[in-house]
């Protein structure tokens, strides 16, 4: 299997692990979500420490919170990713799965709003058009609701803040992520102790529900290291089409699995939405495509340029 293909496979299984997620955060609703996202905290940190001791790479995780220059983004990240992480398993919890399904289909056109104003990059017309087809969305939503989406909303502006915030940051994936719960591991640690002060923690009370608390860790972990790796081996372009994978599988545990309310706004909504994910998709594509001959080109050029003989060599 070629490396293209193996990455291809680690990006299907996270994004397929990430979308089932809601039916494991399910059989936790009954554990505050304040305690589950301690618990997730906790173990997460575990899980990464020993990865990182069998690296021998500890001292990278030392030098990266004591760092100046990389201690602030990473105390921002830990920030949006932790709230990110606490808003989706409250959605589920309080059955909003299908608005936290909705926000991450929202998430990369935020995204590529805050590259836009914050990075100075370029837009086509065609993203433009899925960021306008987007905010149409959010507001007939809030319309029909009465309500805004403030799940959608916060879960989208947390993700695509927190891929903003690790721009700035050259770390390996591993370490960035283990700063950014290390940052945050005091605060789930009060949240525990709170939680076991008056005898109601779960953890301990009942073995399965110690064994879900503890596996929320690995469950964090692995799909950041698959997704890494695919980063790495599949094109930038195809790796944001498949992630599209995660909310339509969030979508289906919620209204086929969970059994969510779907009515005409919501239908109305996400047609506007996954229209807004077609165009962008599409237009993604193209620019992919044009890059590639760009390249391609570019390289023949070079190429030409090298094997032919010089002024020199033609005139003697």
């Amino acid at each position: 299997m070629s490396p293209s293909a193996k990455g291809v496979f680690a990006i299907l299984l996270a994004c397929t692990i990430w979308g089932l997620s809601p039916i494991f955060y399910k059989a936790l609703s009954h554990v505050p979500a304040y305690e589950v996202l301690a618990h997730r905290t906790l173990w997460s940190f575990v899980f990464f420490i020993l990865i990182l001791m069998a690296q021998s790479r500890l001292s990278a995780l030392w030098n990266a919170v004591v760092n100046r220059k990389t201690a602030l983004p990473l105390l921002l990240g830990s920030l949006m990713i932790s709230i990110n992480w606490f808003v989706y398993i409250l959605s589920i919890q309080i059955e909003r799965t299908t608005e936290a399904s909705l926000g991450y289909y929202i998430s990369p056109l935020v995204t590529v709003l805050i590259a836009r104003f914050f990075f100075a990059e370029t837009m086509q017309p065609a993203q433009w058009l899925a960021i306008a087809l987007a905010a149409l969305a959010v507001i007939l939503l809030t319309y029909g609701l009465g309500v805004a989406p403030w799940v959608s909303l916060l879960l989208a502006f947390s993700f695509a803040l927190y891929g903003a915030i690790k721009k700035r940051v050259t770390l390996g994936p591993v370490v960035s992520v283990t700063s950014e719960i290390l940052f945050f591991l005091p605060i789930g640690l009060v949240f525990l102790a709170y939680a076991h002060a008056g005898g109601n923690g779960a953890f301990g009370a009942d073995m399965w529900d110690s064994f879900m608390l503890i596996l929320s860790g690995p469950l964090t972990a692995a799909p950041l290291f698959l997704f890494s790796h695919a980063a790495h081996n599949v094109r930038l372009s195809l790796v944001g089409i498949l992630q599209y994978i995660n909310p339509t599988l969030q979508f289906v545990c919620a209204v086929i699995v969970f059994g969510e309310p779907f009515g005409t706004w919501h239908s109305i909504a996400f047609a506007l939405i996954w229209s807004a994910i077609a165009v962008y998709s599409l237009s993604a594509l193209r620019q992919d495509r044009a890059s590639r001959r760009a390249s391609m080109a570019a390289a023949g050029v070079a190429d030409h340029v090298r094997k032919s003989p010089s002024d020199g060599s033609a005139k003697s």
